[in-house]
């Protein structure tokens, strides 16, 4: 069953609307002091309470090796912390070497880099939470709302989060990852999982961003091998918006207009979503090489394996343009004169092919029930080369009508 919380949404939106009104927020050192304190003096298992109120900082709130705690707001209308015009520090909210920590009820806005960071914490819950800057589709915006990285056992739920010139959710290099409930728009990518292992993103609202959600794998990372990924009963809704992010980083190559990009990963499953009117592509799982960047990693493996796509809704309003602004848009528009459904670029190296050259079973994707789609399969493993693939592609669904068996996500 399909869990989307109208009244939850409308109620986002609409603390949404108050937080970037016109509100008189509280500038004073004496009570920056005071905040700063309650984190230093943090003890094991204490709470902080964030009072109800606007208050403006300069620099980080800090957290640093401790256990059991909870950072708790008056919810995201009443406790609203900015760090516009911040002097001292990147992240609003940097926690570092934590377990068991709680962050709920509360808006955090316009840090000058991420909005919550944690790296290297274990057992990590965000909820009830929501993270914004106020300064619109900015390409000087901070890259990140929430910004996990390095952590084990990651929940992230009923949360709202816009306008970051990168990723609103991104969860990296961790095991054990639940994203679930949330609300992403107005940012370059909605929920960007990236190289983590055991991940679950489910009954989420993902809409008016570039790219609604990614699942990528990179190289040059402590943690390698991105794997099991399930992404499941989401709404993924007209992610059309200009893609502001920072020239040279990976989404900057997103093509406004996509719904789920999987890059380089192995063992994804995507089910019971909906996709509705994102006009380049609905899905695409594609290797590394379609980046165009050099590997510079001898431990990296560039291809997407055992990706599973099915009983999925692909749904679009007539008329609409895939992106010319990317070299995947320009692709779609010259294979298909409108968007596609499902892209898959077919890439796999010698040492993954049967004699006669064809994908070995273990590496092998399927595509599945989802309806009446238009179906792109590139033959990259010939060429990856745009040109090439204008020449190789075909739509043959039916040799990937199959199924794949005990993919696995976090469990939760």
């Amino acid at each position: 069953m399909r869990i989307f919380s109208v009244i939850f949404i409308i109620t986002m939106l609409l603390s949404s609307c108050r937080q970037n009104s016109s509100s008189q927020f509280i500038k004073n050192k004496k009570i920056e002091n005071e905040f700063q304190e309650k984190f230093i003096l943090l003890e094991d298992s204490g709470v902080i309470e964030l009072p109800e109120g606007h208050f403006l900082f300069s620099k980080t709130l800090s957290l640093e090796g401790k256990n059991n705690v909870i950072i708790r707001g008056k919810g995201t209308g009443k406790t609203i912390l900015s760090f516009l015009g911040q002097t001292d520090g990147a992240e609003g909210i940097n926690i570092t070497n934590c377990n068991n920590i709680s962050i709920e009820g509360f808006t955090i806005q316009d840090a000058k880099g991420d909005n919550i960071k944690l790296k290297d914490c274990n057992n990590v819950a965000i909820r009830d939470m929501n993270s914004t800057w106020t300064t619109g589709t900015d390409s000087a915006n901070g890259n990140y709302g929430y910004y996990p990285v390095a952590c084990k056992n990651v929940l992230i739920e009923r949360c709202e989060v816009s306008y970051c010139a990168d990723a609103g959710i991104y969860v990296g290099q961790s095991i054990g990852v639940t994203i679930r409930n949330c609300v992403a728009h107005q940012n370059v990518c909605g929920i960007e999982i990236e190289n983590c292992i055991n991940s679950d993103v489910y009954n989420n609202y993902s809409y008016h961003n570039s790219g609604g959600i990614v699942v990528y794998d990179l190289p040059g990372l402590p943690l390698k091998d991105g794997k099991n990924c399930r992404v499941f009963n989401n709404k993924v809704e007209a992610n059309n918006s200009k893609n502001f992010a920072k020239p040279g980083s990976y989404v900057s190559d997103i093509p406004p207009g996509s719904g789920l990009i999987i890059m380089s990963y192995d063992s994804v499953e995507v089910f019971k979503n909906t996709f509705i009117n994102n006009k380049t592509l609905g899905c695409c799982a594609v290797s590394y090489q379609a980046t165009g960047r050099p590997i510079n990693d001898s431990l990296f493996t560039p291809y997407c394996t055992s990706i599973f796509i099915h009983d999925n809704i692909f749904t679009r309003k007539l008329l609409l343009v895939p992106d010319l602004s990317s070299d995947l848009g320009r692709l779609i528009l010259a294979m298909s004169k409108s968007p596609a459904d499902i892209i898959y670029d077919n890439n796999y190296s010698k040492e993954m092919s049967n004699a006669d050259g064809s994908l070995k079973a273990q590496y092998r994707s399927c595509f599945s029930n989802n309806g009446k789609i238009k179906f792109f399969n590139l033959n990259a493993y010939q060429s990856p080369v745009i040109e090439h693939v204008l020449k190789t592609y075909d739509n043959n669904s039916v040799a990937f009508d199959c199924s794949i068996n005990h993919i696995t996500g976090s469990g939760n």
